[in-house]
């Protein structure tokens, strides 16, 4: 399985990265590659193109539905509904309950159809097949409904956090995965909001908690410094640690 950082910035687009989106692919036993997106954040979808052909995403996986999350959506439904070749087969878009009404709202659509001609949209509940890939939505701590996911594919796992505070199902998640992709949006010692974001000191905790075999940090504001993330980590985690940075492409 590999991922490449399409984009990793937190909480909106920064200088040097869009917002949230995260590109897997895995071949079949067949040897079709398939490609799904983690989230697809404002700014993800342009980047998107240095990577892959967006017409050949197989599936889209919304963690929650703010909008450096979820918003490029609204630019993907064009792109699949008025391509120069044609309208696009539909493809599935998992999320939160919900997610149909929030994008229609978002591109200003009637809710009925909305873009339910261009994406079937499927609620996460339990453990699904996409291709090679198995993904369980795991439910994690943030002010709207909101997931973290496990990808299995090829006897490798990946975790991904989305957005969360501290919570036990963190320890669920990340549990003697390969790679361990997990937001730091806090830092230790600041008067931070609960039950919103992790810092680097989290992130290290639950990794080594876990068992996780690698600590990939992601979704830092533009207003913090990465590095400070990354020292909180590696001060908590004895394994590899290293920032997400767009393009960055790890086999696991």
């Amino acid at each position: 399985m590999r991922l490449t950082i399409v984009g990793c910035s937190g909480s909106y687009p920064g200088p040097e990265s869009p917002a949230s989106c995260y590109l897997l692919e895995e071949e079949d036993a067949a040897g079709r590659t398939w490609r799904v997106l983690l989230d697809l954040g404002n700014g993800g979808l342009g980047a998107l193109h240095r990577y892959a052909d967006p017409l050949a995403i197989d599936a889209v996986l919304l963690s929650h539905l703010h909008a450096d999350h979820c918003l490029d959506l609204t630019g993907y439904y064009v792109l699949r509904k008025y391509h120069p070749l044609g309208p696009q087969p539909r493809i599935p878009v998992w999320g939160p309950a919900g997610t149909a009404g929030r994008m229609a709202r978002a591109y200003d659509l009637p809710e009925d159809p909305g873009m339910r001609e261009e994406f079937y949209f499927r609620e996460w509940v339990g453990v699904e097949r996409i291709g090679p890939f198995g993904v369980e939505p795991v439910p994690v701590n943030h002010p709207v409904p909101a997931y973290g996911l496990r990808v299995s594919a090829g006897g490798a796992t990946l975790a991904y956090t989305g957005d969360t505070g501290p919570c036990a199902s963190l320890d669920v998640l990340a549990r003697d995965v390969d790679l361990f992709l997990a937001e730091a949006s806090f830092r230790s010692g600041d008067d931070n909001p609960p039950d919103l974001h992790l810092t680097g000191t989290d992130c290290g905790e639950v990794a080594a908690r876990a068992a996780a075999r690698r600590l990939v940090l992601t979704h830092v504001p533009p207003w913090h410094d990465p590095q400070d993330a990354l020292a909180e980590a590696v001060a908590a985690y004895a394994g590899p640690v290293e920032l997400a940075r767009p393009g960055t492409t790890y086999q696991i």
